[in-house]
């Protein structure tokens, strides 16, 4: 479970929340919060004052991929080997389990015609797959994306949602201005003005919404809609 308790810093006031395993979204407007709550889960940030726990440890303590909403913010390295290599050469994984890992995470994210290239030459769709695939080649215990769509095509969406549902991380946690994409996660978190107003399922989260923005136009255009 991630645990966040009496948190505060910046715009964020949250008492406490729960996070279990499994997909969690977040959603709500620009400027509510979204970002720094996921830095905080990442240990990007630390909250002053509050408490947080993921399995009872501190976000520093546990393996966590992470990806930056701007796809020339994650890349350090001059080629996608290099890059994907990264967090394997930092916890001095050897050259030979390193490239065994490489090559397999590369492989599964369908971008092994990749490593040879130089990061700068990428697209920015490329960028961004490669920047996922450095972030899930420890197998992090949470893999947390910020608005990691926002800059993709379709096609390059469809290869990162094909990622992250492949992905083996007990906690995915992301934000996303994409309504229908949300609908598939586990569970939702409603943020405005740094506090959370909803959580639960899709379900529960968007029936409360139907006159909002925010709720999912596919449904919205269903005589059936939220599913159940």
């Amino acid at each position: 479970m991630i645990e966040l308790s009496s948190v505060q810093h910046g715009i964020l006031k949250i008492p406490s929340l729960q996070i279990p395993p499994g997909s969690t979204v977040i959603i709500g407007p620009n400027g509510s919060g979204k970002t720094t709550l996921l830095k905080i889960i990442a240990g990007i940030v630390t909250p002053h004052p509050g408490t947080v726990l993921i399995d009872g440890k501190s976000p520093a303590a546990v393996d966590t991929g992470w990806l930056n909403e701007y796809p020339d913010r994650n890349l350090l390295f001059g080629t996608v080997s290099d890059e994907i290599a990264s967090p394997l050469r930092f916890r001095y994984d050897t050259c030979p389990d390193a490239r065994t890992l490489v090559d397999s995470v590369a492989r599964e994210s369908g971008i092994s015609h990749l490593l040879g290239r130089r990061t700068r030459d990428l697209s920015g769709g490329e960028k961004v797959l490669v920047s996922l695939a450095t972030a899930m080649v420890t197998g992090p215990l949470v893999l947390v994306l910020d608005e990691s769509d926002s800059h993709l095509d379709q096609e390059s969406t469809n290869t990162l949602t094909r990622m992250i549902t492949d992905s083996q991380a007990t906690y995915l946690v992301w934000c996303t201005q994409d309504m229908e994409a949300a609908t598939c996660a586990d569970h939702v978190i409603l943020l405005q003005g740094g506090m959370v107003t909803r959580y639960g399922t899709p379900v529960e989260v968007f029936t409360e919404l139907t006159g909002d923005c925010l709720y999912p136009l596919s449904w919205r255009l269903s005589k059936n809609a939220p599913p159940v």
